[in-house]
């Protein structure tokens, strides 16, 4: 069998497809997968350092208004990828077309319909991305996270099947103290994993490099901080030289999530769909920052599923234009994890109701309907 998988741009579209081939070649080691991506992303590395084929498309973004100048460059970049995306697809002739969500993931799957190869979407967010709104209309299936999907999708082709997530964060079988031990942290210590991507989020490191010195009077509690290498990073290694809190361990990027999560009695983090997923399937406590700058406010969506279960606390990051006078993360964050780390009988709530939201198996079942359209398709 031939899988085309296309998608990217962000961890939150790529983890979830790289998902799905591992499971697709789970079960068929001869599988020949595809993958189409965009060119500079993330997707661009991370794919074949896991083994996968991956062709790049010019395509690395969308139109955006009042930015005349800026969209010239797209001028040329929509026909070359569908180009580049019919020569791909042509030449590799898959069985079915996978999309998860990102500019590419627009122009292969298109150019898969135009085709006529089978295509099924994965949509992450319980609000619908621009890209699978725009192909759902010839897709065979739409795979969804949440319920209350048919306002975007045809309603007689959408399955409830939740986001894959990466199989290793299942499978660690460290205890806490372990965990906390390998990471250079204490064990026995209640424990906050401060989280924002892979790249960070400033809003998140802005809040922690002004709570620093309160966080490092905190001493029975410690920190694991991720800033990521790009929003505030260097202020942040500057705040933690000047304060020197012995309870908090920064990194650039931790590598093993697993034990990071492992570790954890609360997490801070994102709302980006893999995060949640990961936070669901894992019943963490979290409080969640969502990010105001995604499109389609996606986030806020996302952590608002939570929140209205109580299955989640919710901070406004510091561009939000929804706080009607609320605080922001980098007024209150520090003290409200601290608060809650503290607050056993409310982190048990909290990890109860998120961990009834999950849905498991994500990747076996979204399998499970490629290989229902495969083989109805005669193959």
């Amino acid at each position: 069998m031939k899988y085309l998988i296309s998608g990217g741009g962000t961890g939150g579209h790529l983890f979830p497809a790289m998902a799905i081939a591992e499971q697709l070649r789970r079960r068929d080691p001869d599988a020949d997968i595809l993958f189409v991506g965009s060119n500079g992303k993330i997707e661009m590395t991370k794919v074949p350092a896991a083994g996968y084929r991956i062709v790049g498309l010019p395509i690395d973004r969308g139109f955006r208004r009042g930015e005349i100048l800026s969209n010239v460059g797209l001028l040329w970049k929509v026909p070359v990828s569908l180009w580049q995306a019919w020569r791909a697809v042509r030449e590799f002739c898959p069985d079915i077309a996978i999309g998860v969500g990102g500019y590419a993931s627009l122009a292969a799957l298109k150019v898969a319909q135009w085709m006529g190869v089978p295509t099924l979407l994965q949509e992450q967010n319980s609000f619908a991305g621009v890209t699978n709104k725009m192909l759902a209309g010839k897709a065979l299936k739409v795979c969804v996270a949440y319920e209350g999907m048919a306002r975007f999708f045809p309603s007689d082709r959408i399955v409830l099947t939740g986001n894959p997530v990466r199989q290793t964060l299942l499978e660690c079988d460290a205890t806490p103290d372990e965990a906390r031990r390998q990471l250079g942290l204490q064990p026995g210590v209640p424990t906050i994993l401060v989280v924002g991507g892979s790249l960070g989020a400033r809003t998140v490191n802005n809040a922690m490099i002004k709570g620093l010195e309160y966080l490092a009077g905190e001493s029975d509690v410690q920190v694991l901080w991720q800033t990521g290498k790009k929003y505030l990073r260097d202020e942040a290694i500057a705040a933690m030289e000047r304060v020197k809190p012995a309870n908090v361990v920064r990194a650039d990027f931790i590598d093993r999530m697993d034990l990071a999560y492992r570790a954890a009695n609360v997490v801070v983090s994102r709302a980006g769909a893999s995060s949640i997923s990961e936070l669901q399937l894992l019943g963490k406590a979290a409080i969640l920052v969502p990010a105001t700058f995604v499109a389609e406010d996606h986030q806020r969506h996302n952590a608002m599923a939570l929140v209205n279960k109580d299955a989640a606390v919710f901070v406004h990051d510091d561009d939000s234009k929804h706080t009607g006078g609320e605080p922001t993360a980098s007024e209150v964050l520090p003290h409200e994890m601290v608060a809650l780390v503290h607050d056993t009988e409310r982190v048990a709530t909290l990890e109860r109701n998120i961990r009834e939201m999950a849905l498991p198996d994500a990747a076996a079942v979204i399998a499970d309907e490629i290989d229902r359209l495969t083989h109805s398709n005669g193959k």
